[in-house]
């Protein structure tokens, strides 16, 4: 690589300023700046340096600074933000809206200036006119500067060189939500922000003592959250490209049940309640048990729908889907409870009908004078609740729960053993359903109000 003679060219203490000159065979670039001929590029302070670019149209800058590395001096950058509002959180897009001031200060010795003002107010125009971070937020979808009725920026020069520049952002951030609590869940939601391109070596990002301010939570349209606080940090980010320093803020977020009990949990339990009605009427108004058992679970299934259209759509069960695939669960029952009652006392009925047209003695003298005696090992039962007689095989081990099959034809368990007879599921039904599902109500909010 040839290189020409060292170049030093003196300027004003402004912005720095490149010359090029291009003879066909080797591109010389010239930078200056200030008396003491140092030089800020890319947020970082060089010494006098000569850069030379290799003939033949090449244009990267490899090997270009001679050792250029002992002189780096990263350029710290003191960030604030001020919330003016956060709102609304999107939880089917999984991103939330917030509304900001952002304002970074540093020092650039360039603008230094001598003067009894110590503070220059400068417009917003000079902001090209001076070199600025290229502060960028990494979890952002959609950003807006606000521009009515002027730009909403802020630049401020002091005599020392500091500067600080103030700008109005609308964000639209991620922030990833974990929905196994939903809606008894809490979230975090980040908003990060780093430089585009100068790496830690370059550029690094402080807060400031009062890093992070809030305005008045009252106009805030957060509708289902509440903001609980806030807590800023800093991290460094390894890339291909170097490391990177990363601020972030997290907004602490807890959901408002109310609009969920309204919607969806007070309903569903007062449709499993109403499932319980079909155990107090008559066992022999078929229409009647079986049109409020349909109806209400096809309540439950509308109900079920309606609840998954504010959330995304997650292949893991949240805690609403539990409640409500549990509500469903028990009117499903209620309903196969009355099927099941229907099943067993009509084919009873049946069995009956079909005894009295046979034979109403199953007994046979077998001598005179001697009594009846007990044929094929069958004895005779009779039911208090029935208006009719049966008959339970003796011998036979009667281990249904229901016992009504054609092993114990008395539809009861047989002596010496606990009566459980199929006309009394319902009364059975009216002490184990609210009983069961009011156990789960208690271990269900206990857990996930106060253990999960």
């Amino acid at each position: 690589m040839q290189c020409a003679p060292s170049v030093i060219l003196q300027h004003k203490p402004r912005l720095a300023q490149a010359h090029v000159n291009v003879n066909g065979s080797l591109l010389v670039a010239f930078a200056s700046v200030s008396q003491a001929v140092s030089f800020r590029l890319r947020g970082v302070v060089f010494e006098p340096w000569l850069c030379c670019i290799p003939a033949g149209g090449e244009t990267h800058w490899s090997g270009c600074c001679l050792d250029c590395s002992e002189y780096v001096r990263p350029t710290v950058i003191e960030t604030a933000v001020y919330v003016n509002s956060i709102g609304p959180v999107d939880p089917i897009n999984m991103e939330y809206t917030i509304d900001i001031f952002f304002a970074q200060t540093w020092y650039d010795s360039r603008l230094k200036f001598n003067s009894s003002m110590k503070l220059l107010m400068l417009n917003s125009n000079m902001v090209g006119k001076i070199w600025i971070p290229d502060t960028f937020f990494r979890n952002s979808r959609k950003s807006d500067a606000h521009w009515i009725t002027t730009p909403n920026r802020l630049l401020r020069l002091w005599s020392n060189g500091r500067v600080m520049y103030t700008l109005r952002l609308t964000i639209n951030a991620e922030c990833y939500l974990k929905l196994h609590n939903f809606p008894m869940d809490e979230h975090s939601c980040p908003l990060e922000f780093s430089s585009y391109g100068y790496p830690k070596n370059e550029i690094q990002y402080r807060w400031q003592r009062r890093a992070v301010e809030v305005a008045d939570q009252r106009y805030w349209r957060l509708y289902q959250f509440a903001f609980v606080g806030l807590r800023n940090t800093s991290d460094v980010a390894h890339t291909q490209s170097g490391e990177y320093v990363i601020m972030t803020i997290f907004f602490d977020l807890s959901r408002r049940m109310g609009y969920f009990t309204i919607q969806t949990y007070i309903p569903c339990s007062m449709i499993v309640v109403l499932s319980w009605v079909s155990f107090w009427i008559n066992k022999d108004a078929v229409p009647a048990r079986t049109s409020l058992g349909i109806t209400t679970v096809l309540t439950m299934t509308t109900l079920s729908t309606i609840s998954r259209k504010s959330l995304p759509k997650v292949s893991y069960v949240t805690a609403m889907d539990l409640f409500v695939s549990v509500c469903f669960i028990f009117t499903f029952a209620a309903l196969m409870e009355y099927g099941t009652l229907h099943y067993f006392t009509s084919n009873r009925q049946n069995k009956k009908t079909k005894s009295s047209s046979a034979p109403k003695s199953s007994m046979a003298n077998i001598r005179p004078g001697t009594s009846l005696l007990q044929m094929n090992n069958i004895a005779p039962y009779h039911d208090d609740d029935d208006d009719y007689a049966y008959e339970c095989l003796d011998g036979k081990d009667c281990t249904s729960f229901f016992c009504c099959f054609d092993d114990c034809r008395s539809g009861a368990w047989r002596e010496n053993r606990m009566h459980v007879h199929v006309s009394k599921i319902d009364s059975y039904s009216r002490i184990f359903f609210p009983t069961a599902f009011g156990l789960f109500n208690l271990v269900y909010w206990i857990g996930y109000l106060y253990l999960i």
